[in-house]
């Protein structure tokens, strides 16, 4: 069941993905309301964590109505298992600091390079190993990030931009266009990839100048999505997700392997076959990377590749993602599998 029809009937009334930013879940009052939960219930699950609740309209209307172990709002919903910490989770479980090569400017790998964009985001995830970044210390316009860029046009080795955040795509079209034609102007630029939830979390998104811009780009467009469960992707985020593969985009999935959301081999199976419905080709699950406040969602490495194991005897390889860890000082991300 979906939530109450007359959210769903505002949900699809025509909002630009600006309104639905705007008018976003940010309390459990509202959550515990749309969802038909007893508000006490929610609000014993609050952490103490700075980083607020923040749920946009579309993606609520997926979750299930009186369900609180819902596998998408438990992605959503700050508890107090978040208020402690185990051992080996930090702030910076990454090490990103040390890749930085200035305000916004990242560079873990060879040959590509990774841009922070912004700080915004299409929804709080509660397991995001970003949560505690530095955003106020990153540039956001054009002109703040022509340092960087200036950077990445005097080193040759690089070939691929990363634009990530926060979420890119919370950047208006008009200065995402602006961005990207700097970057297509630095000439040993071939591709472009854009990690975003966006149009997950808010297919609206996908508008037709972006779509444009992506298609009349001379870079190979690369687009990561995010999707940890299959009740993510319903029709309107499939016509999306078609809108940038007929752009010309290639559509690739990253999911996070998290405690009682899809630690099932029944949840990868239905998520890699709806994702493949949906043109995107399943590509990384990660393991957990350890930020502060997330241990709830630990599974451990043995039972991923149980569970990967088990996938290869039912689908195709096609369908299978690569588990993956991302371990600081690594040139590469780490098989586990």
């Amino acid at each position: 069941m979906s939530i109450l029809a007359n959210q769903e009937n505002f949900v699809r009334a025509g909002m630009t993905w600006q309104q639905h930013l705007k008018h976003a879940i940010r309390d459990a009052e509202t959550l515990a309301k749309q969802l038909k939960l007893p508000l006490d219930s929610i609000c014993r699950q609050q952490s103490q964590s700075d980083f607020p609740l923040f749920v946009p309209l579309p993606y609520l209307s997926r979750i299930e109505v009186g369900n609180a172990t819902d596998p998408l709002l438990l992605q959503v919903l700050p508890t107090t298992d978040e208020n402690s910490t185990g051992s080996g989770y930090s702030s910076d479980p990454l090490q990103e600091k040390t890749y930085t090569l200035g305000p916004g400017l990242l560079q873990k790998y060879d040959s590509r390079v990774l841009l922070v964009t912004t700080g915004a985001c299409a929804i709080h995830c509660r397991y995001c190993f970003r949560r505690e970044f530095p955003y106020s210390d990153s540039p956001s316009s054009l002109e703040a990030w022509e340092p960087s860029l200036q950077q990445i046009e005097a080193d040759q080795s690089i070939d691929e931009v990363i634009l990530s955040g926060g979420d890119p795509l919370t950047l208006v079209d008009s200065l995402l266009e602006q961005l990207i034609k700097r970057i297509e102007s630095i000439q040993h630029i071939k591709r472009l990839r854009i990690h975003t939830r966006l149009p997950i979390v808010i297919p609206q998104r996908v508008t037709d100048n972006f779509a444009e811009l992506i298609r009349q780009s001379r870079l190979r467009s690369v687009i990561v999505v995010h999707v940890n469960h299959f009740r993510e992707l319903d029709k309107e985020v499939e016509t999306a997700l078609h809108v940038l593969n007929s752009a010309g985009a290639m559509l690739l999935n990253q999911s996070v392997l998290l405690r009682q959301v899809n630690d099932s081999v029944h949840a990868l199976r239905a998520l890699s076959e709806r994702l493949v419905e949906c043109g995107v080709t399943p590509y990384y699950l990660h393991q957990l990377d350890k930020v502060n406040g997330t241990e709830h969602f630990h599974v451990p490495i043995e039972t991923g590749k149980s569970l990967i194991e088990e996938l290869r005897g039912q689908v195709s390889g096609y369908l299978v993602p690569k588990y993956v860890q991302e371990i600081p000082g690594k040139k590469n991300k780490t098989a586990l599998l």
